[in-house]
């Protein structure tokens, strides 16, 4: 129990909710300058993220892989469907609010994100991915891709109308669920690290003729003896706290989504920085979790934390604004411009080229850090 509830967890818990009360009942953000009110609000929410991905770690190291990662990614996720919810509502840009965030997302991730660990993974060594796994996320993230950015051109204003928009809720969402079945079930296997896979492959068969196979035994007495299995008493606690450490942030990002509206327009700043700076916020502590995989050369790891946070952010916040735009009567323009589409294309390219070779380079780092360096003047230039 002291190790579950260590002071760090209690600061994060006793800052995010004092924050969540300052703000309800002083009016506080009201009364300061606009720009340091983002500030301290974005510093909280920052503060509390890391809480929760320290929570989806320890959950992850008895859960096991994949599901470890999992619950890493989706806890992140959820704080990103938060607050694009909130700006989608609140915001100036309520309607490009999921197409500015999830655009944003996808180059965070594909080219700053997996370029850096690409490099760092390089100088320890040989990278050698998982290819048939991350061939895998590469085929949800092309068509979930040109579904989320480019088939709504097809459509008035760059949105998709009620029933469209619909039904694309409905079959992201399904896809989504498939993949995660698979990936938990009988394809686990192909995002586990491609040197330990080999080495079980190659482990000899020292089984004598008539003896019972462990993993052939009656499925029932498995069933029996897993339901005696005493249940770790930290996971129904950890999983606690990470609900009351994201909820200070689902609180706050109402806050955050006026006070982003009110600093870039006072700076005559684009609106789509508002869609980087949430990417930013809910992505930094898994960034630090994939460099550090890097480091330690587990290569397959980098993959499954940032192809499959991708996977995720568009197959839950894409059904999540649909659904919302279809409540609310305002549906979200989805449609990007021409410069994003082809950047977009070019690091669906670099990234299938990295997995067709089978094993990453230095220059595909460079590429998809040089493709992000594009994004970033773009998005600057307005």
């Amino acid at each position: 129990m002291r190790r579950v509830l260590a002071p760090s967890t209690l600061a994060r818990l006793t800052v995010g909710w004092a924050a969540v009360l300052l703000t309800a009942w002083t009016g506080i953000l009201d009364a300061a300058p606009a720009a340091v009110a983002l500030a301290g609000v974005v510093a909280v929410i920052v503060y509390c993220a890391f809480g929760v991905v320290g929570q989806a770690e320890a959950l992850a190291v008895r859960l096991g892989e994949p599901f470890g990662t999992l619950v890493l990614t989706l806890s992140v996720v959820c704080i990103e469907v938060l607050l694009i919810a909130a700006m989608t509502l609140g915001g100036a840009q309520g309607e490009t609010a999921a197409r500015d965030s999830v655009t944003a997302v996808t180059m965070i991730i594909l080219n700053l994100v997996v370029g850096a660990c690409v490099l760092v993974a390089v100088r320890r060594g040989a990278a050698v991915p998982n290819r048939r796994g991350m061939g895998l996320y590469l085929a949800m993230i092309v068509p979930l891709g040109v579904l989320t950015f480019a088939v709504p051109h097809a459509f008035p204003c760059g949105a998709y109308p009620l029933v469209p928009g619909v039904a694309l809720a409905v079959a992201v969402a399904g896809a989504y669920a498939v993949f995660l079945r698979a990936q938990t079930g009988r394809l686990a296997h192909l995002f586990a690290e491609p040197g330990l896979r080999r080495a079980e492959e190659r482990a000899p068969d020292v089984t004598v003729p008539g003896e019972r196979v462990p993993e052939a035994e009656d499925k029932e007495e498995g069933a029996r003896r897993e339901r005696r299995r005493p249940r770790d008493p930290e996971i129904p606690l950890r999983a606690a706290l990470l609900v009351a450490t994201v909820a200070p942030v689902s609180l706050l990002a109402h806050d955050m989504a006026g006070l982003t509206d009110t600093v870039l327009a006072a700076a005559a700043a684009p609106p789509a920085l508002a869609g980087l700076l949430v990417a930013a916020i809910v992505f930094l502590p898994e960034s630090i979790t994939a460099l550090r995989a890097a480091a330690a050369g587990q290569v397959q790891r980098v993959g499954n934390l940032a192809h499959g946070a991708l996977v995720s952010t568009v197959g839950l916040t894409v059904p999540c604004v649909l659904v919302l735009g279809a409540v609310t009567g305002r549906a979200p323009v989805l449609a990007e411009s021409p410069a994003n589409l082809a950047l977009l294309a070019a690091t669906a390219a670099v990234s299938c080229a990295a997995v067709a070779s089978g094993r990453l380079r230095a220059w595909h780092g460079v590429a998809h850090l040089a493709l992000f360096g594009v994004f970033a003047v773009l998005l600057a230039a307005g």
